[in-house]
């Protein structure tokens, strides 16, 4: 990976985040920078969690405030809110903020709406999505340009596969209440069978699927007649072919066959598994003990580039895989699953990289998960600071403590250290003081720092002398606690590799204007 020359450190180029002086505090009581308009949608739709509370915001304030934002920002500047609706979906990855943003700019009245809606729905199940976030908004009235947006999206992303994965029973709105809202014109005579066999499974549940017309619907039918007491011997007779040919996910292969997943089932679907589901069980393949060659072929997906892309996963995913797989296979492997997820991570020399590991830092990313931001903070210094050359790391709370790393720790090694010391220095939010305490200009060109940015200390510390710092937004709250958008104050935001996209242009010298 090259390298960027220290002598651009000095241009401090211009950046599209904007922060000024403000009446603003911090939520930790500090005095607080304001973002302009953009800004403040731009950091909260990349760090947004729908319906998913913060440490300092209920989960009610939290969509109210996003949710003005869309149309605050919809109104001043529908372009803006037009190029970051996919922008968001497709490069960092936020999958119900992206349909928000795409439906409010709609209700909103921007221009181009169909275009938009249609841009941020890229899974099976988002048409429904979007219909169903309408319905709990404004009615069961749709603005046309949603109806044609979601019947856009349908006619390009339903087929035999995605109807067996997202059209399950449990389903509030299946992909026929879809089919019946916004009246999609099949693409051609294969997808129209494809919409009359799903209003039939909806309205009548005896849907038949033509084998000559959809094979993998007609394959799957046929799967789930088999008798309980013979599905093992199938399995072992034919059982990739038999899966492949019904599309058949481990999920339902999980709850077709009698007594759930062993070694031979495992090794039945692996094959067709995606990277998500394979780091996903890495613990189940081992407690089951599959096959050598089984092993072999996680490995070999889980470490393939173009496999690793398609996943679209987040790093700190990659990371939840490696603390929880009790094999040293798959913790080698997944080092290089992470380099893979991270390749926009620019090489930065010469760098003090600071951590938040204060309390609200320790809050969860999601109710439904497990990792909170300074798991997401520490995978991503932690590849920052294995990148380069001469990086030191801190970590801050109430106090601030340098992390020793062992020389030649691979990356997720260093983030479990830093995991390790999570609470160790207290639970305040003194980053200022940290940066005063230990950037050192004869080592130190710039800070890198992931944080929620609610500095206890910001304005009480003088940390002038720092020619250049980028923070890294982990949280999108609106009073920020340093400048940003020149005079080497930056501010970056998000939890996909795609966050570090403009560093790039900074590290170079150029102004750079909004990624999208």
């Amino acid at each position: 990976m090259s390298k960027f020359s220290n002598k651009y450190i000095r241009i401090r180029p211009v950046a599209p985040v904007k922060a000024g002086p403000g009446r603003a505090l911090t939520h930790e009581g500090a005095i607080g920078y304001t973002p302009d308009l953009e800004s403040e949608l731009f950091l909260m739709a990349a760090t947004y969690m729908a319906t998913e509370p913060t440490f300092y915001e209920t989960a009610e304030a939290r969509e109210a405030r996003f949710v003005d934002l869309v149309h605050r920002v919809t109104a001043t500047n529908p372009e803006f809110v037009a190029r970051l609706a996919p922008y968001l979906r497709t490069e960092l990855k936020i999958r119900s903020a992206s349909i928000m943003l795409a439906a409010e700019y709609v209700a909103a009245g921007g221009e181009g709406g169909r275009v938009v809606a249609n841009s941020v729905l890229q899974r099976g199940d988002e048409p429904a999505e979007m219909v169903g976030y309408w319905h709990s908004r404004y009615g069961r009235a749709m603005k046309m340009a949603v109806k044609r947006g979601v019947a856009d999206g349908a006619i390009r992303l339903y087929n035999e596969r995605s109807a067996l994965r997202y059209d399950g029973l449990g389903r509030g709105i299946r992909m026929a209440d879809v089919i019946e809202l916004t009246h999609p014109k099949p693409r051609d005579a294969k997808q129209s069978e494809l919409f009359k066999w799903l209003l039939d499974k909806r309205h009548h549940h005896d849907a038949v699927a033509d084998p000559k017309v959809l094979p993998v619907l007609a394959a799957s039918a046929a799967q789930a007649n088999i008798p309980a007491d013979e599905r093992r011997a199938m399995l072992r007779a034919n059982g990739t072919d038999t899966l492949a040919k019904a599309g058949t996910s481990w999920e339902r292969l999980a709850g077709w066959l009698p007594g759930g997943m062993d070694a031979e089932a495992w090794d039945a679907v692996i094959p067709s598994m995606g990277v998500m589901a394979l780091i996903r069980n890495l613990r189940n393949f081992d407690e089951q003990g599959i096959s050598r060659r089984s092993v072999n072929t996680v490995l070999a997906k889980i470490t393939d580039p173009d496999e690793v892309a398609k996943a679209r996963l987040f790093p700190y995913q990659v990371w939840a895989a490696y603390s929880n797989a009790p094999s040293d296979d798959w913790k080698a492997a997944l080092g290089t699953t992470l380099d893979l997820t991270t390749e926009n991570v620019p090489a930065l020399d010469r760098t003090l990289v600071v951590i938040d590991t204060s309390g609200s830092m320790q809050a969860p990313v999601s109710a439904k998960s497990k990792m909170r931001r300074v798991d997401v903070a520490a995978v991503m210094a932690a590849v920052t600071g294995a990148r380069s050359t001469e990086t030191d790391t801190v970590i801050f709370g109430q106090h601030n403590k340098a992390v020793r790393f062992r020389k030649g720790m691979s990356t997720l090694g260093r983030v479990d250290q830093v995991a390790a010391l999570v609470g160790s220095v207290g639970h305040a939010t003194f980053g200022h003081t940290a940066i005063r305490d230990h950037f050192d200009p004869r080592k130190h060109d710039r800070v890198v720092m992931f944080t929620d940015d609610q500095m206890a200390d910001a304005g009480a510390v003088d940390i002038s002398h720092v020619p250049v710092i980028y923070t890294v937004d982990l949280a999108g709250y609106r009073p920020r606690s340093t400048p940003a958008g020149q005079r080497g104050r930056y501010t970056l935001a998000g939890f996909s590799d795609a966050t570090f996209s403009l560093m790039r242009t900074l590290e170079a010298g150029r102004n750079a204007n909004w990624p999208f």
